[in-house]
């Protein structure tokens, strides 16, 4: 399929010199010869570019652009001129143009203009919609402002070598933060090596980061290579760094500030390149003033600062993160797809969610596997709310991992509704919104008597 090309131009002959051109390379062009024409054409041909004169009757080129600027997806423009000035020029690049051609166009300089312009929309296109998944893929989902600043704050880090310091309250999504930029990052296909510095023993934590060699210490009965090897050429996230250890932090600020490292009983120096991207739920620089962290290492991990927002701070996010969730859990815990009732929507955003996108998902996941039903309704999200305790009669279970209790209360929905209906697996699996044999599967895997 060829494509389409726009020429605005108010000179006939301009026009048709142009649009022959093009369409001898194979493009399919059309024409308009003012600024309200070009609207026009673009809503009816939808062009892939748009070659765009400068000076027109009724409006300028510029404002044509700005026009084009607010729809989705706009065309690719490249402006031409023979009045063309470098002011022209740099405010038509300011507002989106791929290019700007000077009158009077060689045919063969227009044939590459158009071609590299082309390639080059094609090019941010393809960047734009791997960002999306990206974004998408990482539960980066949402339009509010609060998150269009995180996002952005993302797009600047992400091509940098500058560390990160991500902050917010425990649920937020530091994480995903910091995975969308490596993943946004020239270290992409490289290793992303993670460590919660909470969840280590604080005698363990330097092995953990720096490795060990055998004998160093009793049980180090083998050489042990650390994160920040495995990490050499990608990048390391240190979760929770406001508890990291004094001694460790000295050790790696050293790390930081040349380079290399040296493992647990070890005498030989290894070089590192890795990026440093680290989250914490704390105010580090009350824990500098109460001395448990260095004010030298938070200078130096704070280059770029990156504070996420708490989901009660983009409450308008609510929606489309909870139908984002509703996919993933029913795709994951191989449900048929379920959809939200307007009124369980408001419900949802009504709640404050103190354990912010964790708690939302987690939530998303518990009624996707409760509701019976291929709708969620507003009922459905009250009972699931915390508070709401009651299911058959029967504390709902609040201790163990959530895996093993969302099978539980899996178990228990299944047996209810199998002997509601008398042992009718038929019935059942109707009511459940199940497929008959899906139903079966769930009752053999979970091993549940008939």
């Amino acid at each position: 399929m060829s494509r389409r090309v726009l020429v605005v131009d108010d000179e006939p002959n301009i026009r048709t010199t142009l649009a022959r051109s093009l369409d001898l390379e194979g493009f399919d062009v059309s024409t308009a010869e003012d600024a309200t024409a070009a609207l026009a054409a673009v809503t009816e041909h939808k062009p892939d570019l748009v070659l765009l004169d400068l000076r027109l009757p009724d409006h300028d080129g510029l404002w044509v652009i700005e026009q084009l600027n607010q729809l989705p997806g706009p065309p690719a423009v490249v402006m031409m001129s023979g009045h063309g000035t470098v002011e022209a020029a740099l405010k038509a690049v300011r507002l989106g143009a791929l290019d700007f051609l000077e009158k009077p166009i060689s045919g063969d300089r227009l044939a590459v203009t158009v071609a590299n312009a082309l390639k080059l929309s094609d090019l941010d296109r393809t960047v734009g919609a791997m960002t999306r998944q990206v974004e998408q893929r990482r539960g980066m989902v949402g339009r509010s402002p609060a998150l269009d600043r995180v996002l952005e704050a993302i797009r600047c880090a992400a091509p940098t070598r500058a560390r990160v310091l991500i902050t917010g309250e425990s649920g937020v999504g530091k994480e995903l933060v910091a995975r969308a930029i490596h993943e946004s990052s020239r270290r992409s296909d490289a290793p992303f090596i993670k460590l919660n510095c909470a969840a280590i023993p604080e005698t363990l934590v330097e092995s953990e980061l720096f490795g060990h060699e055998r004998g160093a210490f009793t049980g180090a009965d083998r050489r042990r290579i650390g994160r920040f090897e495995r990490a050499d050429g990608g990048t390391i996230f240190l979760d929770e760094i406001g508890e990291m250890p004094l001694s460790v932090q000295a050790r790696l600020l050293r790390v930081l500030q040349e380079g290399e490292l040296e493992r647990v009983g070890g005498t030989s120096t290894i070089e590192v390149n890795v990026r440093v991207i680290c989250a914490t739920n704390r105010d580090l620089m009350d824990e500098v003033k109460e001395g448990r962290f260095r004010e030298d290492l938070y200078y130096r991990l704070a280059v770029l600062p990156i504070e996420v927002p708490p989901l009660r701070a983009r409450r308008n996010d609510i929606p489309e993160l909870a139908v984002h969730f509703l996919r993933q859990s029913c795709e994951a815990n191989e449900l048929e797809p379920k959809e939200w009732s307007t009124e369980a929507i408001a419900q949802l955003a009504k709640h404050d969610f103190p354990g912010n996108i964790r708690e939302l998902a987690g939530l998303v996941d518990r009624l996707a596997i409760l509701t019976p039903g291929p709708i969620i309704r507003a009922e459905d999200v009250r009972f699931a709310l915390p508070g709401a305790a009651k299911l058959s009669g029967a504390e709902i279970p609040t201790e163990g991992p959530l895996f093993a209790l969302l099978e539980q209360l899996e178990r228990r929905i299944i047996e209810d509704r199998i002997g509601r209906f008398g042992g009718n697996m038929t019935q059942a699996a109707e009511d459940l919104g199940l497929e008959r044999s899906h139903l079966y599967k769930k009752v053999k895997k979970l091993g549940i008597r008939r």
